[in-house]
């Protein structure tokens, strides 16, 4: 509000103030004396109207007029500010603290009101800064995940980078030696100076495309798991024969490796699927075979530790996992500094099994409270639902 329109409210209220009391006097003498004795109600209402609108003081000048004037028009003897009867004394005074009170209660309101209206301002210029800075704090959010979004973007392409240049250089590390030994054999092969030698050469060239076959096999098994492509046929399947199975498959590589499991404890039906399972059993023994010292057996130890799992347990008697290694002996292509290449292997199985056996809904991990010596390799499956 400006200061010519608070200057012209402050007139015409204090114009209220010092005529309104007039106007009403001259409208009552006009009336009858029934209406006179009632003429404290009509100047009360209009104190109380001044003191709601403009506040104590002019309530109580407004008062004061209407006393002096009900004194004067209503008050024996009329026309003059005189008083002849005592109870008119008592009257006209308990009017003028009525109307004090009156003024004093509607200024109270009046402060009331304006403080009202004052936190109102407050709360909604609070309530519009408060808006700002949640729009401020919305926008700086937002930026925030832009970032982080951008630097993940970012830390994602840097690791396929990463992991585009290990895999070439793993693959290629791994392909050199077999495809050199092909080249070699075969170019050798027709200046063989017997056919047991040229024989010989042609088992190594078998040999080594198996390896390679293997590898490929690996890399394609790799790809779909990470690639979230993996699709398995889950049926309930006795693990005994899974074992069994395996074991069989072992002993053609090497038939003097000792396979031991107790077939009591490892019928155990598990919901999964026949061929990945299989999978699994293959790439855990033959990495025991490989580590296992010649004339060892390796154990399979199948129990119920967990409600709704099948733990399997296989143990070789090699010369174990250290604890620094435990993890990322699952990783893709990892070798230990001392493992030599005739120990053989993809560098991929332990990676597959542990896709595999959390692609069925497990786990599998070194179990470091083993007995010793040698390493094992624990893993679970999901127990088959009772009929």
């Amino acid at each position: 509000m400006s200061s010519r329109a608070r200057w012209a409210e402050q007139w015409i209220v204090w114009m209220a103030t010092l005529v309104g009391p007039g106007v009403v006097t001259a409208v009552l003498v006009n009336f009858s004396h029934q209406v006179q004795r009632d003429y404290v109600f009509i100047y009360l209402g209009l104190v109380a109207v001044v003191g709601v609108v403009r506040g104590l003081w002019p309530a109580l000048m407004c008062a004061a007029i209407s006393f002096l004037l009900v004194d004067y028009f209503f008050v024996p003897p009329v026309g003059t500010l005189t008083i002849a009867d005592e109870q008119d004394i008592v009257n006209l005074i308990a009017f003028l603290v009525t109307a004090g009170l009156v003024g004093a209660l509607a200024s109270r309101r009046r402060r009331a009101f304006l403080e009202s209206e004052a936190l109102t301002r407050q709360l909604r210029d609070a309530n519009t800064e408060l808006v700002r800075l949640n729009k401020e704090q919305a926008e700086a959010s937002s930026a925030e995940i832009r970032l982080a979004r951008s630097e993940q973007r970012v830390k994602t392409l840097q690791e396929s980078d990463q992991l585009r240049r290990e895999l070439l250089a793993n693959v290629s590390h791994e392909l050199r030696t077999p495809l050199g030994t092909i080249l070699t054999e075969s170019t050798d092969v027709s200046a063989a100076r017997s056919p047991e030698e040229a024989a010989a050469k042609l088992r190594t060239i078998a040999e080594e495309a198996r390896r390679l076959k293997a590898l490929v096999d690996d890399m394609l098994d790799m790809a779909v798991i990470e690639g979230g492509a993996l699709e398995l046929d889950l049926e309930p399947l006795d693990l005994a024969d899974a074992i069994t199975a395996a074991a069989d498959r072992v002993k053609r590589n090497s038939p003097r490796r000792a396979i031991e499991s107790d077939p009591e404890s490892s019928h155990a039906e598990v919901l999964a699927d026949w061929n990945r399972v299989g999978q699994i059993f293959d790439n855990l023994l033959a990495n025991a075979d490989r580590f296992g010292p010649a004339g060892t057996p390796i154990t399979i130890k199948v129990t119920r530790e967990e409600p709704g799992l099948v733990t399997v347990r296989i143990r070789d008697r090699g010369p174990g996992v250290a604890p620094e290694r435990s993890q990322r002996i699952f990783e893709r292509f990892f070798r230990d500094a001392s493992e030599s290449e005739s120990k053989g292997g993809t560098g991929l199985g332990l990676a597959i099994v542990r896709g595999l056996v959390e692609a069925h809904a497990g786990t599998v991990s070194v179990d470091e409270q083993a007995e010793k010596p040698g390493a094992t390799f624990r893993f679970t499956l999901p127990k088959a639902p009772d009929d």
